[in-house]
């Protein structure tokens, strides 16, 4: 069976644009790619790849499976610090992520140092200790990216339900708030599959009255 087909980032960029552009927002901070929750943090590919995607380019990369797993642990332990009891922030030590996932910190330090990715079982529990999910290791860049900027496009969404009303929009039933059932699709999207959620999307849109 093959995969779900995911849109390409690029195309999500254009709807978030257009929100931006009707909620006045700046793109720079919406859409920041470098530094602490900007578009890299949050999905993992590195930051020349991001922006060749934003581009509407394919990264030229070759990395295989393991190596891009390895990288976004690297990546992980870098920028996901834990808390010090002195009020500051400390990187993971290896023996801590290695007992996360059920081995040894000699163990992941080969695996990582040879540059092949630990089992489906390890990494989702490494994974884990870091706030994501096994996605953030194993997506490929594109799907990476665009998970991210599905988020962004839904918060924006229900943002602009929020905030500005549904004028010009019909009015609903007798009993049903169409805010309210608005806001609440468009934080279903990204707990749908993305099948279901396409033909969704101009829908919700729609309410707030986004040119087509």
């Amino acid at each position: 069976m093959s995969a779900r087909p995911f849109p390409e980032p690029i195309d999500t960029l254009r709807r978030i644009l257009d929100l931006i552009g009707r909620a006045g927002l700046d793109r720079g901070d919406v859409l920041r790619v470098e530094g602490e929750g900007g578009l890299a943090f949050a999905s993992g590919p590195a930051v020349a790849e991001v922006e060749a995607l934003l581009r509407g380019d394919r990264p030229n990369t070759h990395a295989g499976r393991g190596d891009q797993v390895v990288e976004r642990i690297r990546l992980l332990r870098r920028t996901r610090l834990k808390a010090a009891e002195d009020g500051g922030r400390r990187t993971y030590p290896l023996a801590e992520i290695a007992a996360s996932a059920g081995t040894s910190a000699q163990r992941l330090d080969r695996v990582l140092k040879a540059g092949r990715a630990p089992n489906l079982d390890h990494e989702a529990e490494i994974a884990g200790l870091f706030g994501e999910g096994i996605e953030f290791l194993t997506d490929p860049p594109a799907k990476a990216l665009h998970r991210v900027l599905q988020q962004i496009h839904t918060d924006l969404l229900v943002r602009l339900l929020e905030d500005s009303g549904t004028a010009g929009v019909p009015a609903p039933a007798p009993g049903c708030d169409m805010d309210t059932v608005a806001c609440q699709a468009a934080r279903a999207l990204a707990d749908v599959p993305e099948d279901t959620a396409q033909p969704l999307v101009p829908l919700i849109e729609s309410v707030v009255g986004l040119p087509r």
